[in-house]
């Protein structure tokens, strides 16, 4: 693989993994973002902190995979699978370790 096709589908793979983290986590956010009654639960720190976090992380698993797979392996189709995988493991992550207020019931 020549070294442009393998920067450029990393680039896409971030890409990929931005938008499909933070569309995995905006379902999550909308309770701290609308507010609930009367704006009581309001929390806009998830759009200024939580999301471009989100995002970050979302464009730097897949691409971490890729590249230490691309290295080791030299095969771009194990290379993608690993980072569908990472990416896949970083959004389940995600949606398990993040709960914004509201999101889950307390234990009873």
């Amino acid at each position: 693989m020549r070294p442009t096709t393998r920067g450029a589908v990393g680039c896409l793979l971030a890409g990929l993994g931005a938008t499909t983290a933070a569309l995995v986590w905006a379902p999550l956010a909308a309770p701290s973002i609308d507010g609930g009654f009367e704006d009581e639960a309001r929390d806009l720190s998830v759009l200024y902190v939580d999301l471009p976090l989100v995002a970050l992380g979302g464009a730097l698993v897949p691409l971490l995979a890729w590249t230490l797979t691309t290295r080791r392996v030299h095969r771009p189709w194990a290379a993608a699978l690993v980072a569908a995988a990472a990416l896949a493991l970083g959004v389940w992550g995600l949606v398990e370790w993040w709960t914004p207020r509201g999101g889950h019931p307390a234990p009873s």
